[in-house]
């Protein structure tokens, strides 16, 4: 915290960057980007009208039913009530109540901890602090998976043995730029996504890196229906294939390298399993239809004959990256899990 021409500077963060507030008579007036970070998110602008918004809860609220019989309330003012305004220690004295209520009658096996994004960085982020509450308190039912990419950790490991595809190392940029000609975008790379991370950014890097990227000569496909899901500046080629039908194209795609016989059999016989019946089902064998280009484009309204960077098979096999949009609850399971059959195919059994 600094003082600077009357106003206090108080040095914080979010989820998208560091910044100074500025502090007047005890009120949020402005913010100040962090000074390392050359392409600070537009969004920490609002941080003054959002923490003085008139619609936010500056203090513990309780249904008035509730705050007068307690677990004996009428559950039928649920939603119609009108909710009571209270202090602190009197909101924090009826919680530990209902817990060591609802701890005697029914156990620990009762009390639920939900999650959540909360606060950014590591020691104020909300659901750690609240299981580490629950856990001094006896224990507690915890979610399985998340609410974000759930049916991602369910699915991935099944496929790839581990969830470093959606929550691990990734490939770095400077990997990319060096070992990449075909970056293929399946959702694109919106500049809207780069702008946030869970525990927060200190300088966003992703406008550099994609830049230096495109000049290392790596072409990019965008394939979805917003062509401004890549920065026009890119020069990126759009696809735009109707919405989800993502996983059309990709069998298609899955189906030129199996019938060009562009995959090492032996390697993907070895060392993966379920790739038969991947295949049987791609040229068509299980059901009478191949789910060549021609079956692709109708389906994703993409013509057949359309030649495209993503359409150049050697390229494709032996020097792209292939990524999901980056925003994982907005993409479909079904399309999560062919991807990464494709990765199987197109990565690991390359020719």
């Amino acid at each position: 915290m600094r003082t600077a021409s009357g106003t206090t500077l108080v040095h914080t963060g979010s989820h998208w960057g560091l910044y100074d507030a500025e502090v007047e008579h005890g009120r949020i007036v402005g913010v100040r980007p962090f000074h390392k970070d050359r392409h600070p998110s537009h969004i920490i602008a609002t941080i003054p009208s959002a923490v003085h918004a008139p619609c936010r809860i500056e203090r513990p609220m309780v249904r008035q039913g509730w705050l007068a019989h307690g677990v004996q309330s009428n559950r039928a003012g649920r939603g119609v009530e009108p909710f009571v305004a209270v202090p602190w220690d009197e909101a924090l004295d009826l919680v530990a109540a209902d817990l060591k209520r609802v701890k005697a009658a029914y156990g620990n096996e009762a009390i639920y901890a939900s999650s959540g994004w909360g606060s950014a960085g590591v020691f104020h982020h909300a659901a750690t602090q609240l299981s580490r509450f629950l856990n001094g308190f006896g224990g507690f039912v915890r979610q399985v998976t998340n609410y974000s990419f759930g049916a991602a950790s369910v699915i991935v490991p099944h496929v790839v043995g581990t969830m470093e595809p959606v929550g691990g190392a990734v490939t770095t940029w400077p990997t990319i730029a060096k070992h990449t000609k075909l970056m293929v975008l399946f959702g694109g790379i919106p500049a809207k996504n780069t702008q946030v991370n869970s525990g927060g950014i200190g300088r966003h890097e992703a406008d550099d890196w994609l830049t230096h990227i495109r000049q290392a000569g790596v072409s990019l496909v965008n394939i979805g229906p917003l062509r401004d899901d890549v920065a026009e500046t890119l020069g990126a080629e759009w696809l735009p294939l109707r919405p989800n039908t993502d996983v059309a194209l990709m069998l298609g795609l899955a189906h030129t390298l199996i019938a060009e016989n562009l995959y090492d059999r032996a390697f993907l016989y070895t060392y993966t399993v379920g790739f038969e019946p991947l295949r049987s089902y791609v040229m068509g064998e299980t059901d009478g239809i191949p789910k060549d280009a021609a079956w692709a484009s109708r389906i994703t309204q993409i013509p057949a004959h359309t030649r495209t960077k993503a359409s150049n098979v050697p390229m494709l096999v032996r020097s792209p990256a292939m990524l999901p949009g980056i925003n994982p609850p907005k993409i479909p399971t079904n399309t999560k899990s062919i991807m990464l059959d494709l990765y199987g195919v197109r990565n690991f059994g390359c020719r």
